[in-house]
């Protein structure tokens, strides 16, 4: 069964930094594009960025140059460092797994991000 485990959220003061985690099980993780999105209330589920299988990355253009998306296939495990964080940066925080060739994909639980003014 495969699973996909945020971690690393918090309260934290615009201008401050922050790294989620995102650990995945039950599944061949280096075969998986991963991908951060972000809900705030009210609002849609939005694209953060994307690490392709090959490490390659893109970015929403609210978060280009503060945050930066990682992965570490040995451990199994997606990051987002998140740096210079904005109010508007305020939201539940998913990870997102997709393997294209077989049409699968998977989304972890989410993971609280507050930022105060």
């Amino acid at each position: 069964q495969a699973q996909l485990v945020e971690s690393g959220g918090g309260l934290v003061q615009a201008g401050g930094s922050l790294r989620l985690s995102c650990v995945a099980s039950g599944m061949t993780f280096s075969r998986y594009a991963m991908s951060w999105y972000r809900q705030a209330p009210g609002k849609q589920r939005n694209l953060v960025g994307t690490i392709s299988t090959g490490g390659s990355t893109n970015y929403a253009d609210s978060v280009k140059g503060r945050f930066t998306i990682s992965r570490d296939n040995a451990e199994s495990t997606v990051f987002l460092q998140m740096n210079s964080l904005k109010p508007e940066d305020t939201a539940v925080y998913y990870c997102h797994a997709q393997y294209s060739v077989a049409t699968l994909n998977y989304w972890g639980q989410g993971t609280q991000v507050t930022v105060s003014s």
